[in-house]
């Protein structure tokens, strides 16, 4: 494992983790109905945590491959691509309370997350193995949001 490389993936997925800390869910988020399956509070930042070190770790590995698989460059840009869908939803779902946007932001971050494990699976299996928790973590949460948004049909329509 080259650490330097892991530490800086796992950088680059600060501004994701920071979405989190400035748009906390509050009030608003409390006061909305949700479903009876929606995971407890402290499950989040637990899971995320996992999550971005598997990410990283997986990006890690298939760095290590650059040069010798046509898939790895493919694979990094898609992992860029996740990323940054990953950053955008917090401001939009929390800060701007658009659940419409937040659910147009999910899908794709479940086709990017999903792309990353494909190409990174052809690379190094247990990369893409990595991401696996990953794409079930982001169909819960596109559930949820879709969920949240079918319970609450009098928010969906206001603005911020």
């Amino acid at each position: 494992m080259d650490f330097w490389v892991f530490l800086i993936f796992l950088l680059a997925c600060g501004p994701a983790a920071a979405t989190g800390a400035m748009f906390s869910p509050g009030e608003w988020y409390r006061g909305l109905a949700k479903p009876s399956w929606t995971p407890p509070d402290w499950l989040f930042p637990v899971a995320w945590t996992v999550l971005y070190l598997c990410m990283a770790l997986a990006a890690e590995r298939v760095a290590r491959q650059a040069g010798q698989d046509p898939n790895v460059g493919t694979g990094l840009a898609f992992w860029a691509l996740q990323i940054g869908l990953n950053t955008l939803w917090t401001p939009i779902f929390f800060g701007l309370r658009k659940m419409r946007g937040g659910m147009i932001v999910l899908v794709f971050l479940w086709l990017a997350v999903f792309a990353t494990l494909v190409t990174f699976w052809r690379v190094d299996w247990f990369a893409g193995l990595l991401f696996l928790p990953y794409l079930v973590w982001v169909s819960v949460a596109g559930a949820l949001n879709y969920s949240v948004m079918r319970l609450n049909p009098e928010n969906t329509r206001q603005p911020a």
